[in-house]
């Protein structure tokens, strides 16, 4: 039986891709990648049986290229003459001498295309970070909802966007002022992504509400929101308050809503308050000799040394999401 093998950029080696492979490879729309093909003459160059269509490295290469362009400001046509050898020799960048030293091969899953060190993680994040960077916003949403559809919230936040998200930040973190605006574009879809994949409303259950929120002086919410997400997809009742909610309202609202757990999210070292923590894990509600107290989870890099006996703190969100559900199944 042969072994079929795979190609430098991870393609098969005499399948190929089919178009929505490649467009999320690329972190462009399908659509997109379907008018270069007919508008501009970018398609495969080879044509298998059947229907659809399948993209070699050779048609991967061309179309990075194009991306690449486009990227830069020069119009789709022009691109894609440049792409097929048509431009004028000076307007096509200078390629290596043949006997030229050649350069060590690249992994072509360690980078997004634009200086963003991704290391070895999933194709997906590829495509996410390219759309980002471009602040191209239909293909950005497209992509994070294909990646929450295939493999579910929890392995999609972990394997694609958390990754994707911490390349971001630590170009930004490199670059002085530079990719903050990329940084916020794509936390601001990821969000909306979030709240597009779970149901809009879950019916509350008495003694099984999980209250998030961030603790005073923090307002790093997008991790709370999937760990939201998550708990709503699997049909348990949270409240979520968001960023640097004060000691009162957090106080208020554990009070007024009787919760099974609470989540308290700290990003800094500077804003995680163990007292806090405490106190709340102390109050209590209900009937004189039935009262109730919550579980209180601390959540975030923040907590770390920081956290005592009946705290529990859970290293990620799949641990969390099992510990809440634990807490709220055992709770009468």
């Amino acid at each position: 039986m042969a072994v079929h093998e795979r190609d430098d950029e991870g393609v098969p080696a005499g399948a190929g891709l089919t178009t929505g492979e490649v467009a999320r490879r690329l972190g462009v729309a399908p659509t997109t990648v379907r008018t270069w093909d007919r508008r501009y003459g970018l398609g495969p160059d080879a044509h298998t049986g059947g229907r659809h269509r399948r993209w070699t490295a050779g048609d991967m290469a061309r179309l990075e290229r194009m991306c690449a362009l486009t990227a830069t400001g020069i119009a789709p046509a022009e691109a894609a003459r440049m792409v097929r050898g048509d431009a004028p020799p000076e307007a096509v960048p200078a390629r290596p001498a043949a006997d030229a030293a050649p350069r060590p091969a690249v992994r072509a899953r360690s980078r997004a295309g634009s200086g963003l060190r991704l290391g070895d993680v999933r194709q997906e994040c590829k495509g996410i970070a390219r759309a980002a960077l471009r602040l191209d916003a239909a293909a950005l949403d497209e992509l994070l909802e294909a990646a929450i559809d295939e493999h579910g919230l929890v392995t999609a936040w972990t394997e694609v966007i958390m990754p994707t998200l911490q390349a971001v930040g630590r170009k930004w973190e490199s670059s002085g002022e530079k990719y903050v605006e990329v940084e916020h574009f794509l936390s601001w879809h990821v969000s909306g992504a979030l709240r597009r994949s779970t149901p809009s409303a879950i019916a509350d259950r008495p003694g099984a509400i999980t209250v998030l929120a961030c603790v005073p002086g923090e307002n790093h919410t997008l991790s709370l929101e999937v760990l939201a997400a998550a708990l709503a997809e699997r049909g348990l009742p949270v409240r979520m308050f968001g960023g640097a909610l004060p000691v009162e309202s957090l106080v208020t609202a554990v009070r007024r809503t009787g919760p099974a757990a609470v989540g308290l999210w700290a990003q800094s070292r500077t804003t995680a308050s163990r007292p806090l923590a405490q106190h709340v894990a102390a109050m209590e509600w209900g009937l004189r000799g039935a009262r109730r107290k919550p579980v209180v989870l601390t959540i975030g890099p923040g907590w770390a040394g920081r956290t005592s006996a009946g705290l529990p703190r859970p290293a990620g969100l799949a641990e969390a999401v099992t510990l809440l559900e634990s807490v709220v199944s055992h709770k009468p």
